[in-house]
C-alpha cells in the first residue's frame, strides 16, 4: 500500500513542486550567506580569499528545484558516528527518508539528526540533509553539499535545493566536515544552490 501511495505522489509532483515556495525566500538565503562570508568575524574563508571576496557563485534560483517530497519517519534508529574530513566522528541518527521525483527519476535522501546539536537552544528541531549529485566535482564541490531543515510537521515536505550550500571544508581545510553518506548520492544533476569555490 505504501508503494502505491508513493507512486501516486510522484504523479502529482510537477503540480506540487512550487507549492508554499517563493523565489524571494531562496534569494534571501543566498544574500545572508554572502553576508556571512564577507564578515571577517564569522567567515570560513582563508584570509587571502576574504580580501578578494565578491560573493559566492550560485545557480539561478529556480522553482524546478523546490521539490515536494514524501517524508517517511524512521523509528528506533541507532546513533552512529558519521565520517568526516578528519578523524572526528559526530553522532547522528537517521531521522527519516525523503522520497521525490526529479527529471523523471525516483530519488531518495536520508535526513539525519545531530545528537549534540539538538541539545543546544534553538536547534531542537534541526535536521541535516547532505547530498551529492551529478554536478559534484564538476560545477559544484566534489564533496557534496548540505541543506538545513526542520523536523517535518506532516508527510509533505518541501526540499529547496536553491538553499544548498558547501561545507566549510570547501573553503578552508582547517574545518572538520561530515562526508556525504553514499546512500545520499543522487543520480540526477541538482543545478541549484551554491557552486564550487575554487577549480
Amino acid at each position: 500500500m505504501k508503494k502505491l501511495f508513493v507512486f501516486v505522489l510522484f504523479l502529482n509532483l510537477a503540480s506540487l513542486s512550487a507549492q508554499n515556495w517563493t523565489a524571494d525566500d531562496a534569494k534571501t538565503f543566498q544574500l545572508n550567506l554572502n553576508a556571512e562570508f564577507a564578515d571577517a568575524k564569522q567567515s570560513p574563508l582563508e584570509t587571502s580569499d576574504l580580501k578578494k571576496f565578491n560573493g559566492l557563485n550560485f545557480y539561478p534560483v529556480s522553482s524546478k528545484y523546490a521539490v515536494k517530497a514524501l517524508f517517511v519517519r524512521t523509528e528506533n534508529q541507532k546513533p552512529f558516528g558519521m565520517k568526516t574530513s578528519t578523524s572526528r566522528l559526530p553522532m547522528y541518527v537517521k531521522y527519516g527518508e525523503l522520497h521525490f521525483e526529479l527529471d523523471g527519476k525516483k530519488c531518495k535522501l536520508n535526513l539525519y539528526q545531530n545528537q549534540e546539536l539538538i541539545k543546544k537552544p534553538g536547534y531542537e528541531d534541526h535536521l541535516f540533509l547532505p547530498f551529492s549529485d551529478l554536478t559534484s566535482g564538476k560545477e559544484t564541490y566534489i564533496g557534496g553539499r548540505y541543506i538545513d531543515m526542520k523536523k517535518p510537521k506532516s508527510s509533505d515536505v518541501l526540499i529547496d535545493f536553491n538553499t544548498a550550500y558547501n561545507p566549510y571544508c570547501a573553503y578552508n581545510h582547517k574545518y572538520s566536515c561530515p562526508i556525504v553518506p553514499l546512500e545520499n548520492d543522487l543520480s540526477v544533476a541538482i543545478e541549484a544552490g551554491v557552486k564550487k569555490f575554487h577549480d
